[in-house]
């Protein structure tokens, strides 16, 4: 029942099954054409070497798959030519295993590899078996040129088979990151006007508003990391000279979005905070209205945010029309809490009280939104 429903997810739809499923068949694509170069063409000793190389270098980007290839390259060719010095100069005892082991893996270390660092032994010893079990010097040589020529016929033929089949182009990524922090702004905003129109919340609700709102930093980090993917997979993709493709190779504009958000989550964060001020009783002030006012404030502000979680290139135009339509509407809100706290001669000014800081917290909110919604404007005139 699930198999099913995933293949159905995966044909049906874009997405992460998708992805998968098509790296899935890109890895055995580029695996068995490499084989057979290696086994049939070149008929060599260890031919697995190939095959393994084009799956080892099949990365979602092709940005990826050129700069892991890079290094993976680099790190087979060091480990063999570690193993080539030694053991040339050794001869294939255990000591020079051991000498062997501990400068490859020194090597590994280097940052300059990255992720690859742990093939700089692997390769080391694969050529040192291969090493030992050769009868003479020539023959040594040439199986440890070869392994290295395996190497880069597996990472070529695993380049050249994800930038000519479906490279992808991950927009949706920046959308789904935009999208994921949106969400957050909306639910926590959700939450709160309902119940600050009830009256002044209770102390249990502050500190669950103030736990959520201070917890946005794995949603930044995720939204940030789908981002970065989408940044990624423009470098080296033909399918950005396409025409439907050649005016969307930035994601400056997705990217500004994104800052002015996780800045809004922040502000959020500091406007629950300041509710801890709140007087539980508080007969001096009538304050209802003005909680009235806020709480018609944050539902302005949780239907952008509602609106920014289903932001759609397709749509951009109409949705940063509605955008800055809402934000009208909000800025209008936002005043309205400013007059009422001054009709109603609210201590704004003292520190003891939360209005004031609450009326201030509203300002530098608004400011962030209708920063979203400037840059999405601009956006779409660009």
């Amino acid at each position: 029942m699930r198999a099913g429903q995933w293949w159905g997810r995966a044909i049906g739809h874009a997405g992460s099954e998708r992805d998968t499923l098509l790296l899935t068949g890109k890895s055995t694509l580029a695996a068995s054409l490499a084989w057979v170069v290696s086994f049939y063409a070149l008929n060599a000793q260890s031919p697995a070497f190939a095959p393994f190389s084009a799956v080892m270098i099949m990365y979602v980007t092709v940005y990826q798959s050129v700069a892991q290839s890079l290094r993976y390259v680099g790190a087979v060719a060091a480990g063999v030519a570690v193993q080539a010095a030694l053991g040339f100069l050794a001869g294939p005892d255990l000591l020079t295993f051991v000498l062997v082991a501990v400068i490859a893996l020194s090597i590994g270390r280097s940052r300059v590899l990255g992720v690859q660092g742990p093939q700089v032994a692997t390769a080391a010893f694969f050529a040192f078996s291969t090493y030992s079990s050769a009868t003479d010097n020539l023959t040594r040589i040439t199986q440890l040129g070869q392994i290295v020529l395996l190497v880069l016929i597996g990472c070529a033929i695993g380049t050249a088979v994800n930038v000519t089949i479906a490279p992808p182009l991950r927009y949706r990524s920046a959308e789904h990151s935009v999208r994921i922090l949106a969400r957050a702004l909306r639910d926590l905003t959700a939450d709160m006007h309902p119940a600050l129109r009830d009256g002044a919340p209770e102390e249990g609700t502050i500190v669950r508003w103030r736990e959520r709102a201070a917890q946005p930093d794995d949603l930044i980090s995720q939204a940030r990391a789908g981002l970065n993917s989408a940044k990624e997979s423009i470098h080296y993709n033909p399918r950005r000279l396409l025409k439907r493709h050649r005016g969307h190779v930035s994601f400056q504009g997705y990217e500004t979005v994104l800052n002015a958000l996780e800045r809004t989550l922040h502000q959020l964060a500091s406007l629950t905070r300041s509710l801890d001020q709140w007087r539980q009783e508080e007969n001096d002030y009538h304050y209802r209205d003005f909680l009235s006012r806020y709480a018609a404030f944050l539902e302005a502000i949780s239907e952008i945010a509602e609106a920014l979680s289903t932001l759609d290139e397709k749509n951009l135009t109409d949705q940063a029309k509605k955008l800055a339509e809402l934000t009208c509407d909000a800025q209008a809100r936002r005043r309205e809490v400013t007059g009422e706290a001054e009709s109603q001669k609210l201590p704004l000014a003292d520190p003891a009280r939360p209005y004031g800081v609450l009326v201030v917290e509203a300002t530098r909110l608004m400011e962030e939104v209708q920063h979203t919604s400037d840059t999405l404007e601009d956006w779409v005139r660009a």
